[in-house]
């Protein structure tokens, strides 16, 4: 079974691109009108002083008469973003006013960009929890690894408002209810099947947690030097973790020995997978290359061997877009007002939207579009009846 990778050709210019961002992407506006003296008193002095009064006395009144409740920071510190790498603080900021478009057009949350200018873990966490008053919710975005795990760690245990880092969750949730439904079609069960994720960064480990929780129980991880095993002395703290709940068959060696028999690739990692290593996997495997713009496989080598075949891009067909999984999850968090993001909600959400690619299943669309209106509505109904089932 192999799919037809065809290309929508988008013809951006540079000129349409700068002028998309000329004046920056968002505004703020007043939600109440101020047409005399009545409405300043009102929104202002004296009124305020009551909602202010109040708010000290019980700070639940915080979600209901300020933005709080429906507003979220999206913060960087400029160290990964989007495939430029560290570009500092400054450069990313039109990455975090365009997810912060993405939170309003697709859930109706408001959200800010914030981005920092520093990439020392202590003074990211200072920073952040002293702000985190202003909102309902933090999106951590384009932090590099390893600091983005103990940045977040230490902020979820901080804080009593949702903390995610979209780079590991978002991605995770995208890549299990794309598995969900190419496993499907191919008729197999996530439980036998052998797994190699090519990257040990935020979105591999957060890939590795979501599918051994979804029940996956055969995944290799490589890095550059190879296969990630207890055996190996070079390893950080954050590839010891993944060394000690991977790789259950002990397989040692580079590529060629991970992919040997393997069903499924999922590339979050860049670097290059050539057609030797692809003739050793199982027949018709499922080929999961989302470095973007270019997949670790060749576009032409994985129709050649893939049964199905997902991308980072939106050029082609299957992209694993994390625009299907946060404006959702937030929303949803926020609506079962939340203290954190649990791994069942996240579950949840993947569950909502292998849900809508169900009605539509094909080959080509194991999951919906990134503009799919009926994606982030189903995943706050998922995520907010998770919260509240569990008492998040």
């Amino acid at each position: 079974m192999t799919v037809t990778l065809q290309r929508n050709t988008q013809n951006l210019t540079e000129e349409e691109i700068f002028d998309a961002h000329e004046g920056g992407k968002l505004s703020i506006g007043s939600t109440r009108p101020l047409r005399d003296m009545r409405d300043l008193s009102l929104a202002y002095t004296p009124g305020v002083a009551k909602v202010c009064e109040a708010i000290a006395e019980d700070p639940e009144v915080a979600r209901t008469h300020t933005g709080v409740g429906n507003t979220v920071a999206v913060i960087s510190d400029g160290s990964a973003v989007l495939g430029l790498g560290d570009i500092g603080p400054q450069a990313s900021l039109p990455v975090m006013e365009g997810k912060a478009q993405l939170f309003s057009a697709f859930a109706g949350l408001k959200s800010v960009p914030i981005v920092l200018d520093t990439q020392d873990v202590d003074q990211l966490v200072e920073t952040i929890a002293a702000i985190a008053p202003s909102f309902g919710a933090i999106n951590l975005e384009d932090i590099s690894a390893p600091r983005c795990f103990e940045v977040e760690r230490r902020l979820i245990e901080r804080l009593d408002i949702p903390v995610m880092h979209d780079d590991q969750h978002g991605t995770a949730v995208v890549i299990l209810a794309a598995l969900k439904s190419a496993l499907k079609l191919v008729e197999r069960e996530l439980k036998d099947l052998k797994i190699v994720i090519s990257g040990a960064g935020a979105a591999g480990v957060a890939a590795v947690d979501m599918l051994k929780k979804a029940g996956a129980t055969d995944i290799i991880v490589l890095d550059s030097r190879g296969v990630i095993h207890e055996s190996r002395t070079d390893l950080s703290e954050v590839k010891a973790a993944l060394a000690a709940k991977t790789n259950p068959r002990d397989v040692t060696g580079g590529v060629n020995e991970a992919f040997t028999g393997a069903e499924l690739f999922i590339g979050v990692s860049g670097g290059s997978i050539g057609e030797d290593a692809l003739k050793l996997m199982a027949p018709d495997p499922i080929l999961f290359t989302l470095a973007n713009p270019t997949p670790e496989i060749d576009p032409a080598l994985s129709q050649k061997y893939g049964a199905i075949v997902a991308t980072g891009r939106s050029d082609l067909p299957n992209q694993i877009n994390n625009v299907l999984a946060f404006p959702g999850i937030f929303a949803g968090a926020l609506a079962a007002k939340a203290k954190k993001i649990t791994p069942e909600m996240k579950l949840a959400a993947a569950d909502a939207i292998a849900a809508i690619a169900a009605e539509d299943l094909a080959v080509g669309k194991i999951v919906p579009q990134a503009i799919d209106p009926r994606v982030a509505p189903a995943v706050k109904a998922a995520v907010q009846a998770a919260a509240e089932a569990q008492g998040a």
